[in-house]
């Protein structure tokens, strides 16, 4: 059993319930994706699949060592490879299909994106910071104030909050519930948001926290 697969974040939009009630989703195109390679307990030391994103478009000029590496599955160079763990004995194997069905409606998942980068920000934006009064002569606005003490010990310490690049990180998001599952176009829907802009790529795994292998 695999614990997750590569997709892209398509787009947000709402559904309604029995209720009648907007739900907030976002729709994921979960896979297609084909086993790369398979690790096993005895001979890396962990149970792993690594998987290969297919899409319409390929690695336009594959060096020889990715020809190789992709050989023994018999699917063309990929641009797109993360590794999921799996649980022994596993079914599958190098060239077999990972699709959208490994999950349930109902289901609870997790899913780690790139958040969207914002570049430089203060402190007000980034750390979300009070700032200063506005009128009455006021020169402290948006100012991060004091960022150390002069005497000791002399400098800034690490992990002081400031102002500096803002986004573009790693973010996971869990206990999204899956709303609808498309298996003839491999697409999930689940409520709420998940991280990135539109087009980009997400790891969705199972449950709400990453599980190690037995």
């Amino acid at each position: 059993m695999i614990e997750g697969i590569i997709g892209k974040k398509i787009g947000m939009s709402q559904v309604f319930d029995s209720e009648g009630n907007i739900i907030p989703v976002t729709v994921i195109q979960a896979g297609p994706c084909t086993v790369i390679q398979k690790k096993t307990l005895a001979k890396e030391g962990y149970s792993s699949l690594q998987l290969g994103l297919v899409e319409g478009k390929g690695v336009r000029k594959p060096v020889k060592a990715q020809i190789g590496h992709f050989k023994k599955s018999g699917v063309p160079v990929l641009k797109t490879l993360r590794e999921f763990r799996c649980i022994e004995p596993s079914d599958l194997k190098e060239g077999d299909q990972v699709l959208v069905d490994i999950f349930e409606v109902g289901e609870k998942i997790s899913v780690v994106g790139t958040s969207k980068g914002k570049g430089f920000a203060g402190v007000v934006k980034r750390h979300h910071f009070a700032g200063g009064g506005g009128s009455h002569g006021s020169m402290f606005h948006r100012a991060p104030g004091s960022i150390g003490a002069s005497s000791y010990p002399s400098r800034v310490v690490k992990g002081m909050r400031m102002g500096g690049h803002m986004g573009s990180e790693r973010k996971t998001v869990r206990n999204l519930v899956v709303v609808e599952l498309d298996r003839e176009n491999n697409l999930l829907v689940v409520r709420g948001a998940v991280p990135g802009a539109k087009g980009g790529y997400l790891l969705i795994k199972k449950g709400s926290f990453h599980r190690k292998a037995s």
